[in-house]
């Protein structure tokens, strides 16, 4: 996936990684969040996604910033913090990465079986075979860009074409973002967690580094592309979360089976049905190209032979994910796992990359904005403490 190195990247690179970053968070757990946490808060859930996003800022601007500065990778950077750290920090995300690419093969299965009645293992391993011809091509992070663009941008559309059929109260959206009646901690760390946790906190800066960008320069451009990124996921919440809000604030019930598919049938029938399967497999595959390609990422510097067969051992990753889910189905205590795991990486990872930034060895005589500093380490502090309380909750219920 070697690019030849560029000082200046391409437009089409920067968008490439803003929507690989937000197609990677906007998979099919997205859709049941943002579903299920709009008809408990109704319209105060935009006080939610407000936080979140100022939250997912803080955190992706630190990150992309810190990798495209140092030029190293997130493992290289946390080795050199601490001997060892990035060996653990790649296994939790290559853990994590694995456990939720089952997850989303899952997904595009059940889109398709929403979109054309296709049986849903049958429409996973299709979805998979789609995933997996983009690294079979020469130039494959291009085709990744461009695919990753083009589904970001469906899905806004589609989401938002529901969104004005159910007629939100928007008025009332807007003031309750502000002022709310409501307020979740776990559906802000829920979002933040799946929108910037885990393998997504990287794949972004990962990606302008395969594309050459690197170096102080390159910061106007990388804090271009990580705002955009988080923009493109806020705007895809947005339009879901009006969309379930006018639908239950008609009184209408949501299936508990699957909310997120509820929304669209009430809204608009058989038709919406449909709508909901083409945005739910266009947010599963795209998430199941992102998770592979970014977790491949952590291990491709650890020997000169997985950077040589990256795209093969991507296909394999994408492989195994597909046949686990296809003989055993969704592995629900695995899942549940890693998604409190993946809680614990976020504050792992920007902790270490916000100690690394002060080190000469790592980013030379650059110097950190401290409001950078500040922001970050609050973020690192508050889903720090958040990201434990939910993991020890989700060990008991796993234990008892």
């Amino acid at each position: 996936m070697g690019e030849k190195v560029t000082q200046k990247a391409s437009r089409s690179v920067l968008l490439g990684a803003a929507f690989l970053m937000a197609t990677s968070s906007i998979g099919p757990g997205f859709l049941t969040q943002t579903t299920v946490f709009t008809e408990q808060l109704l319209a105060s859930f935009g006080f939610v996604i407000l936080v979140s996003v100022l939250l997912d800022i803080f955190a992706q601007m630190n990150v992309w910033r810190i990798i495209v500065v140092s030029g190293l990778r997130g493992q290289e950077i946390a080795n050199k913090v601490l001997p060892g750290l990035g060996i653990v920090l790649a296994v939790l995300i290559v853990f994590g990465g694995l456990a939720f690419n089952i997850g989303n093969v899952a997904g595009a299965g059940l889109g398709l079986n929403a979109m054309l009645g296709m049986d849903t293992v049958t429409g996973a391993i299709l979805s998979a075979i789609f995933a997996i011809v983009i690294f079979l091509f020469k130039e494959a992070s291009k085709v990744m860009d461009r695919a990753a663009q083009i589904a970001g941008a469906v899905m806004i559309f589609l989401m938002f074409y529901v969104a004005v059929s159910t007629h939100p109260p928007v008025g009332e959206a807007i003031v309750r973002t502000f002022a709310p009646t409501d307020i979740s901690i776990l559906a802000i760390v829920t979002l933040v967690g799946g929108t910037v946790g885990g393998y997504i906190t990287f794949a972004g800066g990962h990606r302008l580094l395969d594309a050459g960008l690197k170096g102080v320069e390159a910061i106007p451009e990388v804090n271009k592309s990580s705002i955009t990124g988080i923009i493109v996921t806020a705007v895809m919440r947005i339009a879901l979360f009006l969309a379930v809000l006018g639908v239950v604030s008609q009184g209408l019930k949501l299936d508990a089976a699957n909310p997120a598919a509820s929304v669209f049938q009430l809204a608009l029938g058989d038709i919406g049905y449909r709508i909901f399967g083409v945005i739910m497999w266009a947010a599963a595959v795209t998430s199941v190209v992102g998770a592979a390609y970014t977790s491949v990422s952590f291990i491709k510097t650890f020997h000169k032979n997985i950077a040589k067969y990256e795209n093969w051992i991507i296909i394999a990753f994408i492989a195994i994910s597909t046949l686990i889910f296809a003989l055993i189905g969704k592995p629900v205590n695995v899942l549940v796992l890693a998604g409190a795991l993946n809680g614990l990486i976020l504050p792992l990872a920007l902790g270490t990359l916000l100690i690394a930034v002060y080190k000469k060895d790592v980013v030379g005589s650059y110097k950190h904005p401290i409001w950078l500093t500040i922001t970050g380490a609050f973020v690192v502090v508050v889903m720090g403490v958040l990201g434990i309380m939910t993991l020890i909750e989700q060990i008991g219920i796993l234990v008892g």
